[in-house]
Protein backbone atom coordinates (compact mmCIF):
# COMPACT_ATOMS: atom_id res chain seq x y z
CA UNK A 1 0.00 0.00 0.00
CA UNK A 2 1.11 3.31 -0.93
CA UNK A 3 0.17 6.71 0.93
CA UNK A 4 -0.99 8.95 -1.79
CA UNK A 5 -1.96 12.52 -1.46
CA UNK A 6 -3.45 12.86 -4.31
CA UNK A 7 -3.62 11.84 -8.41
CA UNK A 8 -4.71 14.55 -10.70
CA UNK A 9 -4.55 15.29 -14.47
CA UNK A 10 -2.97 19.05 -15.30
CA UNK A 11 -0.42 19.83 -17.11
CA UNK A 12 3.05 20.34 -16.77
CA UNK A 13 3.43 23.50 -15.30
CA UNK A 14 7.73 23.63 -14.93
CA UNK A 15 11.28 22.58 -16.13
CA UNK A 16 11.73 20.99 -19.23
CA UNK A 17 7.94 19.26 -19.59
CA UNK A 18 6.34 22.68 -19.34
CA UNK A 19 3.11 22.83 -21.14
CA UNK A 20 2.71 18.99 -21.56
CA UNK A 21 -0.80 17.07 -20.48
CA UNK A 22 0.28 15.01 -17.49
CA UNK A 23 -0.51 12.17 -14.10
CA UNK A 24 0.31 13.39 -11.59
CA UNK A 25 0.94 10.96 -8.52
CA UNK A 26 1.66 12.70 -5.57
CA UNK A 27 2.87 10.55 -2.84
CA UNK A 28 2.93 11.63 0.67
CA UNK A 29 5.99 11.52 2.91
CA UNK A 30 9.50 12.84 2.78
CA UNK A 31 12.72 12.19 3.91
CA UNK A 32 13.64 15.80 4.35
CA UNK A 33 11.89 18.94 5.74
CA UNK A 34 12.39 21.90 3.23
CA UNK A 35 10.43 25.16 4.52
CA UNK A 36 9.38 26.40 1.41
CA UNK A 37 7.42 22.78 0.60
CA UNK A 38 3.78 22.91 -0.59
CA UNK A 39 2.98 19.21 0.28
CA UNK A 40 0.51 18.25 2.83
CA UNK A 41 2.41 15.52 4.27
CA UNK A 42 0.06 14.39 6.80
CA UNK A 43 -2.69 14.09 3.81
CA UNK A 44 -3.18 10.93 2.19
CA UNK A 45 -5.20 7.77 1.19
CA UNK A 46 -3.67 4.34 1.62
CA UNK A 47 -3.71 2.75 -2.39
CA UNK A 48 -2.78 -0.29 -3.38
CA UNK A 49 -0.42 -0.09 -6.90
CA UNK A 50 -3.57 -1.67 -8.86
CA UNK A 51 -5.86 1.70 -7.26
CA UNK A 52 -2.86 3.77 -8.67
CA UNK A 53 -2.69 2.48 -11.90
CA UNK A 54 -7.68 2.56 -11.99
CA UNK A 55 -7.02 6.26 -11.41
CA UNK A 56 -4.15 6.88 -13.79
CA UNK A 57 -6.21 4.65 -16.34
CA UNK A 58 -8.72 7.35 -16.05
CA UNK A 59 -7.02 9.96 -18.14
CA UNK A 60 -5.84 7.72 -21.21
CA UNK A 61 -5.16 10.33 -23.66
CA UNK A 62 -2.06 11.49 -21.17
CA UNK A 63 1.30 10.15 -22.97
CA UNK A 64 2.56 11.27 -18.88
CA UNK A 65 2.54 9.75 -15.37
CA UNK A 66 4.92 11.97 -13.38
CA UNK A 67 5.96 11.03 -9.78
CA UNK A 68 5.94 13.36 -7.30
CA UNK A 69 5.72 14.24 -3.77
CA UNK A 70 6.67 14.37 -1.19
CA UNK A 71 9.69 12.21 -2.17
CA UNK A 72 8.64 9.25 -4.67
CA UNK A 73 11.81 7.48 -4.31
CA UNK A 74 10.83 6.52 -1.09
CA UNK A 75 8.06 4.08 -1.85
CA UNK A 76 8.56 3.13 -5.54
CA UNK A 77 10.83 0.18 -6.97
CA UNK A 78 10.75 -0.96 -10.90
CA UNK A 79 7.60 -3.64 -10.44
CA UNK A 80 5.73 -0.34 -9.45
CA UNK A 81 7.26 1.56 -12.26
CA UNK A 82 7.12 -1.37 -14.76
CA UNK A 83 3.41 -2.35 -13.63
CA UNK A 84 2.05 1.32 -14.72
CA UNK A 85 4.03 1.41 -18.14
CA UNK A 86 2.27 -1.74 -18.67
CA UNK A 87 -1.08 -1.20 -17.56
CA UNK A 88 -1.18 2.24 -19.05
CA UNK A 89 1.23 2.43 -22.11
CA UNK A 90 2.55 5.84 -20.71
CA UNK A 91 6.34 7.02 -20.14
CA UNK A 92 6.84 7.74 -16.38
CA UNK A 93 8.59 10.57 -15.29
CA UNK A 94 9.95 11.38 -11.16
CA UNK A 95 10.72 14.73 -9.23
CA UNK A 96 12.78 13.57 -6.90
CA UNK A 97 15.24 15.50 -4.05
CA UNK A 98 18.39 12.97 -4.93
CA UNK A 99 18.83 10.99 -1.93
CA UNK A 100 18.07 7.86 -2.88
CA UNK A 101 18.75 5.46 -5.71
CA UNK A 102 16.37 5.10 -8.39
CA UNK A 103 14.69 2.78 -10.52
CA UNK A 104 16.48 1.90 -13.73
CA UNK A 105 13.41 1.63 -15.51
CA UNK A 106 12.14 5.30 -15.03
CA UNK A 107 11.73 7.08 -18.48
CA UNK A 108 12.63 10.66 -17.11
CA UNK A 109 14.27 12.12 -13.97
CA UNK A 110 14.12 15.54 -12.57
CA UNK A 111 16.40 16.04 -9.83
CA UNK A 112 16.00 19.19 -7.41
CA UNK A 113 18.32 18.88 -4.93
CA UNK A 114 17.24 20.79 -1.87
CA UNK A 115 20.92 21.13 -0.13
CA UNK A 116 21.48 24.34 1.31
CA UNK A 117 17.84 25.30 2.08
CA UNK A 118 16.81 24.79 5.82
CA UNK A 119 15.80 21.37 6.50
CA UNK A 120 16.69 20.59 3.15
CA UNK A 121 20.26 18.84 4.54
CA UNK A 122 18.88 16.46 6.84
CA UNK A 123 20.24 13.68 4.19
CA UNK A 124 22.83 13.70 1.42
CA UNK A 125 22.00 13.60 -2.67
CA UNK A 126 23.19 10.19 -3.56
CA UNK A 127 22.01 11.00 -7.50
CA UNK A 128 24.98 12.22 -9.69
CA UNK A 129 23.19 12.57 -13.28
CA UNK A 130 19.69 13.20 -14.67
CA UNK A 131 17.59 14.02 -17.52
CA UNK A 132 16.72 17.40 -15.92
CA UNK A 133 18.08 19.24 -13.11
CA UNK A 134 15.52 21.60 -11.53
CA UNK A 135 17.36 23.75 -8.64
CA UNK A 136 15.05 26.27 -6.49
CA UNK A 137 17.13 29.72 -6.71
CA UNK A 138 17.61 31.54 -3.22
CA UNK A 139 21.21 32.79 -4.30
CA UNK A 140 22.63 29.62 -3.64
CA UNK A 141 26.41 29.28 -5.19
CA UNK A 142 25.38 27.03 -8.19
CA UNK A 143 29.02 25.69 -8.50
CA UNK A 144 27.79 23.29 -6.00
CA UNK A 145 25.71 21.78 -8.83
CA UNK A 146 28.82 21.45 -11.20
CA UNK A 147 29.17 17.80 -10.97
CA UNK A 148 25.66 16.91 -11.83
CA UNK A 149 25.59 15.65 -15.16
CA UNK A 150 22.33 16.56 -16.33
CA UNK A 151 20.98 17.44 -20.06
CA UNK A 152 19.06 20.44 -19.15
CA UNK A 153 19.75 22.94 -15.83
CA UNK A 154 16.62 24.80 -15.12
CA UNK A 155 16.83 27.48 -12.10
CA UNK A 156 13.20 28.60 -10.80
CA UNK A 157 12.70 31.18 -8.22
CA UNK A 158 11.57 30.03 -4.86
CA UNK A 159 7.84 30.59 -4.65
CA UNK A 160 7.70 31.83 -0.79
CA UNK A 161 6.92 34.47 1.47
CA UNK A 162 4.39 37.58 -0.28
CA UNK A 163 4.32 38.78 -3.52
CA UNK A 164 7.13 41.43 -2.97
CA UNK A 165 9.80 38.80 -1.73
CA UNK A 166 8.69 36.30 -4.47
CA UNK A 167 9.68 39.23 -6.79
CA UNK A 168 12.80 39.64 -4.84
CA UNK A 169 13.28 36.02 -5.80
CA UNK A 170 12.52 36.05 -9.44
CA UNK A 171 14.46 38.87 -10.40
CA UNK A 172 17.45 37.32 -8.62
CA UNK A 173 16.70 34.39 -10.44
CA UNK A 174 16.70 36.28 -14.12
CA UNK A 175 20.47 37.88 -13.08
CA UNK A 176 21.65 34.45 -11.69
CA UNK A 177 20.79 32.92 -15.25
CA UNK A 178 21.63 35.70 -17.35
CA UNK A 179 24.82 35.55 -15.59
CA UNK A 180 25.00 31.60 -16.13
CA UNK A 181 23.83 30.74 -19.37
CA UNK A 182 24.34 27.18 -18.89
CA UNK A 183 21.12 27.55 -17.13
CA UNK A 184 17.46 28.09 -18.86
CA UNK A 185 14.37 30.05 -15.92
CA UNK A 186 12.03 27.84 -14.96
CA UNK A 187 8.53 29.34 -13.53
CA UNK A 188 5.68 27.64 -11.82
CA UNK A 189 3.18 28.36 -14.81
CA UNK A 190 0.46 26.31 -13.39
CA UNK A 191 0.25 29.36 -10.56
CA UNK A 192 0.16 32.15 -13.23
CA UNK A 193 -2.76 29.31 -15.16
CA UNK A 194 -4.67 29.49 -11.92
CA UNK A 195 -4.57 25.56 -12.45
CA UNK A 196 -3.34 22.39 -10.11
Amino acid sequence: MFRINEIFYSLQGEGFHTGTPAVFVRFSGCNLKCAFCDTQHQVGVLMSLEAIIAEIKKYPVAPLVVLTGGEPSLFIDEDFVAAIKKETGKRVAIETNGTRILPSNLDWITFSPKTGFDGGDVEPCVLTQCDELKVVYLGQDLSQYDGIKAHHRFLQPCFSGGESQRQVNMAACVEAVKSHPGWRLSLQTHRFLGIQ
